[in-house]
């Protein structure tokens, strides 16, 4: 696989509309879930950059999640549209942070916000440096 030389894009939009498997019986999003979408928002973010995790892994480059945080703001509904926005905000020498905003797509309104610290590791999940291509520009 080759490599872009920089990561380019920052900043990452993906729609999401939640799943009737993701609610509870109130039609209301589990908490659990936002996790996944950020998840989503992260891969589409590297996916954006020319990258897939998979290609890193082959590369012996692997992320774990070491700290997650989430403010949930407001309710998520079932089967409204959403705007999820993903942010590199950080890369240093062994971790990148990413920061999220979920909001409804109608109005804006912001629904929740989180950030994720990614660990670099390799395949035996010792702490390895973050490849030089990884930091932006």
């Amino acid at each position: 696989m080759d490599f872009p030389q920089r990561m380019t894009i920052q900043s990452h939009t993906i729609t999401v509309v939640p799943r009737y498997a993701e609610t509870d019986k109130g039609g209301v999003v589990h908490h659990c879930v936002h996790p996944v979408w950020f998840e989503m928002g992260r891969t589409e973010l590297l996916r954006a950059n020319g990258l897939a995790y998979k290609d890193l892994e082959q590369a012996g480059v692997f992320f774990v999640v070491a700290r997650l945080s989430v403010k949930y703001r407001r309710p998520v509904q079932y089967d409204e549209k959403l705007q999820l926005q993903t942010t590199c905000s950080a890369v240093t020498a062994s971790k990148v942070e990413h920061t999220y905003k979920l909001s409804r797509a109608g109005d804006g309104v912001v629904l929740a916000e989180g950030t994720t610290i990614l660990a670099c590791v390799n395949a035996e999940g010792k702490i390895q440096r973050i490849p030089e291509f990884m930091y932006p520009e």
